[in-house]
């Protein structure tokens, strides 16, 4: 007999969107009478490995909805990469509660926690159905069109540097804003969605999915200070040289790494000082400024993409209708069906675990310091309605007299 529960859990960095998707689970588990408790798991597959769990099945409909509109993780998150034993005490645990039903939101980690512990449950002959429902920032899942929580940053990026670029032209100088990014460049990217007049910053975009030469990077700023009066520029923190290697590694004396021993590439802002104090020995720039977004673009209150919103609950809703209704696990992807409109289609979770997608060429220009009228027509409509503008005075000169 059918035990009527389901888990759902929220893992890797939170993003201005994802409560839609919990939520979007709760609800929608909610009109399938064979489902009797929903429980969510506190900071993701560590809350499932601890027994910390909640029983959303008590709260109402009202707070839930609040609670969709509140960015970040509302059952909490965790860092934690799972291996094959770490999956097997999730399967274990899930199995102890008689939990027939498993949903993680997350990104490519989570996808390939979801396989594994889709594979420990069919070995041991237990009907679980595993469900990945996609969430990250950096919009690299591969086999969606995009991914739910990268809208929403990318709006905010977007904004971020239309701001920056205000602020720069009315003190002329440059600026570096350093974005999330590690292998992926689409939030970096995001950046030029801010650009209204042609010579509107970002005028230097620089992404991972290109080699960095710090001297042609020093003439490219050149070109644009000379040719603007001022430079502002937009970089992913996982700049690299051509072996691979991170630039903030080559330029730092002393670099710090995360619990899992990656390179910290700009939650510290040692990029973006670096890059800074290249461009004012080398070139000489007195007014130089740097920026690193850091946690900020995630999470931003008051600057989410209405279609992101949308789309994250549907993913949440999908997700339960292909658990219920369909034969198999997998991933949940959205794919794009027009201009602009989307389906949801459930793949294997073989083809979405452990893979990284980044932007595809024709996103890029063929100087690699820009984007295409391609990536533009991709992304402004996930930004949403209601995009901030700006304006500027007419230039109506008068006629000087005592210096002519």
């Amino acid at each position: 007999m059918a035990s009527g529960k389901i888990l759902v859990a929220q893992g890797g960095g939170p993003t201005a969107v994802i409560n839609q998707s919990l939520v979007g689970v709760a609800l929608e588990a909610r009109r399938f009478g064979q489902i009797e408790h929903i429980y969510g798991a506190r900071h993701g597959v560590r809350g499932i490995v601890d027994e910390n769990f909640v029983d959303l099945t008590q709260e109402t409909s009202h707070n839930l909805e609040l609670v969709a509109n509140t960015p970040s993780s509302a059952l909490g998150s965790t860092r934690d990469k799972p291996d094959a034993a770490y999956c097997h005490e999730i399967f274990k645990v899930l199995q102890a509660h008689q939990i027939e039903h498993f949903f993680y939101i997350g990104g490519n980690d989570s996808s390939d926690t979801v396989r594994i512990v889709s594979e420990e449950a069919q070995a041991a002959n237990y009907p679980l159905r595993t469900i990945h429902i996609p969430k990250t920032i950096d919009n690299d899942l591969v086999g969606s069109d995009h991914t739910p929580g990268f809208p929403s940053a990318a709006r905010f990026v977007a904004q971020a540097f239309a701001g920056a670029n205000l602020d720069n032209a009315a003190l002329p100088g440059v600026y570096v804003g350093v974005v999330m990014g590690r292998h992926a460049g689409f939030l970096t990217a995001a950046s030029a969605l801010g650009k209204k007049f042609p010579d509107d910053g970002p005028h230097l975009i620089y992404l991972p999915e290109r080699t960095f030469v710090l001297e042609k990077f020093l003439a490219d700023v050149k070109v644009a200070y000379e040719r603007f009066g001022r430079c502002v520029i937009a970089v992913s923190e996982g700049i690299h040289d051509a072996s691979g290697t991170p630039i903030v590694t080559l330029l730092a004396k002393k670099i710090e790494h995360d619990a899992h021993g990656n390179v910290q590439l700009s939650g510290n802002g040692a990029l973006a000082d670096l890059l800074c104090e290249e461009i004012k020995s080398k070139l000489n720039i007195t007014r130089v400024r740097g920026d690193t977004f850091g946690y900020m673009q995630r999470s931003f209150i008051g600057c989410v993409s209405d279609v992101d919103q949308r789309e994250a609950r549907e993913v949440g809703e999908k997700a339960v209708q292909f658990a219920m209704w369909g034969d198999r696990d997998g991933s949940v992807a959205i794919k794009r069906t027009g201009f602009y409109s989307v389906d949801y289609e459930l793949l294997p979770l073989a083809t979405v675990a452990g893979k990284t997608r980044t932007m595809e060429d024709e996103f890029i220009t063929a100087n690699g310091t820009d984007v295409t009228d391609a990536f533009r027509m991709y992304l402004r409509p996930l930004l949403g309605s209601k995009m901030p503008d700006a304006f500027r005075l007419r230039h109506n000169p008068i006629a000087k007299v005592l210096h002519r």
